[in-house]
């Protein structure tokens, strides 16, 4: 018998996409990384917040900023970062530096809904649902 749980849904307001879509675009060729802040239950979590990674290095191919600098913050549901590269799965490097319950690939050329997945820390996908505010 299979008793794998189902995934989570991550709701994010289409304002809050179009921030992530902006920076993204605003740093390429370079990657973008945010810590997302928000709410999360048993089979859901709720995106309300972006923060700028305190003193983040950006680069091509890559965003290194300091653990140690982050407050400590209950609400961090998860990370952003983009793939200037156009893909929007997870590598190895992605999943082995998860933090939080998600994380969230935007995609060259970051131009809507379909530029962002989202991921659980086992690399499987999860749906990703947009609200208005």
């Amino acid at each position: 018998m299979n008793d794998k749980k189902a995934k989570c849904i991550v709701s994010l307001d289409r304002e809050l996409m179009g921030m992530i879509l902006d920076g993204a675009r605003n740093l390429y060729p370079r990657e973008s990384m945010l810590i997302l802040r928000g709410k999360k239950s048993k089979d859901a979590v709720k995106i309300t917040d972006l923060l700028v990674p305190p003193l983040a290095n950006y680069g091509r191919g890559y965003t290194v900023f300091q653990l140690h600098r982050l407050p400590i913050d209950f609400s961090i549901v998860g990370t952003m970062h983009s793939h200037p590269s156009g893909s929007l799965n997870p590598s190895t490097v992605d999943l082995n530096h998860f933090m939080g319950s998600v994380l969230m690939i935007a995609a060259y050329p970051f131009a809507d809904e379909n530029s962002i997945a989202v991921y659980a820390r086992d690399g499987e996908r999860v749906a990703l649902q947009l609200t208005e505010t």
